[in-house]
């Protein structure tokens, strides 16, 4: 399976030839995986010396809070901004090393079963499937490889002689998500107007209206509540399940993955779910 192209929000778009064709946009965390992308690599950073106790606590409360309440622009832009600061400087290839070696470990066991096979049924109907993700390309292209996704839009961090400076080259998010999508559109000959979308929260809005079918995974209230205006469809997703067994993981593209806990710094999914590692 060849690994999925990535978004840098830097690509010029070309104009497509009509007529375009229909795509499946897909969010990542609580849409795709049960869990966030980002600071699910909290542990793992701990133990290999990049993060302290502190850090590993603060980040394990923010996903208890955000498992409760979801999250609102205020409080994902203070803990993006934290965690932003916390990973300048950090060794570029030490990050990548440590996400390699616990991708599977940590992402395999959290797969939404029905996001799989919504996947499937979209590529089996000729479909493209994009990831539009506010987490950093560094785990949302290998996740984005292992799904088989045609394209993954994601967040970069700006690095400096190996290091991560602590800027963001491009933050995929809220309305950023959409002109993204639109880019790629245009590149790649997608018909927005028949297309789909999936995501969970509210800040995905307008991502959601981007496109003529947009459909709510597993709600948080604000989104919950849009979707009744909208009459949008609601999907319930409920049962995570190791990728490894229905898709094929390629655990070698994990060596691809960089910034675990630098994607935090600039993920939408900052403030996301439990620390504790689990097993497939």
């Amino acid at each position: 399976m060849p690994p999925a192209a990535h978004y840098a929000g830097d690509v010029s778009a070309t104009a497509a030839e009509p007529p375009g064709r229909p795509a499946a946009f897909f969010d990542l965390d609580k849409t795709i995986i049960a869990k966030s992308s980002t600071l699910a690599f909290s542990k793992p950073f701990f133990a290999g010396g990049l993060i302290n106790r502190r850090s590993a606590l603060r980040s394990a409360y923010a996903q208890f809070m955000f498992a409760l309440s979801g999250v609102d622009d205020d409080q994902m832009e203070k803990m993006r901004a934290y965690l932003t600061a916390l990973c300048a400087g950090w060794d570029v290839q030490t990050v990548r090393e440590i996400v390699s070696e616990t991708l599977h470990t940590i992402v395999e066991p959290l797969v939404y079963e029905e996001a799989v096979s919504l996947i499937a049924e979209h590529r089996a109907a000729g479909r493209d499937v994009v990831i539009v993700s506010a987490s950093g390309s560094e785990v949302a292209e290998p996740i984005g490889a292992m799904l088989g996704a045609d394209e993954v839009i994601a967040t970069r961090l700006v690095e400096v002689d190996g290091r991560y400076t602590g800027e963001i080259g491009f933050y995929a998010y809220a309305e950023n998500k959409a002109v993204a999508m639109a880019e790629i559109a245009a590149r790649n000959g997608y018909d927005l107007d028949t297309s789909y979308a999936y995501s969970d929260s509210e800040t995905d809005a307008p991502m959601l209206t981007a496109v003529g079918k947009p459909f709510v995974v597993n709600p948080d209230k604000a989104l919950r509540r849009l979707a009744a205006e909208r009459d949008w469809p609601v999907l319930r997703f409920a049962k995570p399940v190791a990728l490894k067994p229905r898709v094929g993981l390629d655990l070698t593209t994990g060596r691809a993955a960089a910034a675990g806990l630098a994607i935090g710094a600039v993920s939408a999914g900052v403030v996301a779910h439990q620390i504790r590692r689990r097993r497939a």
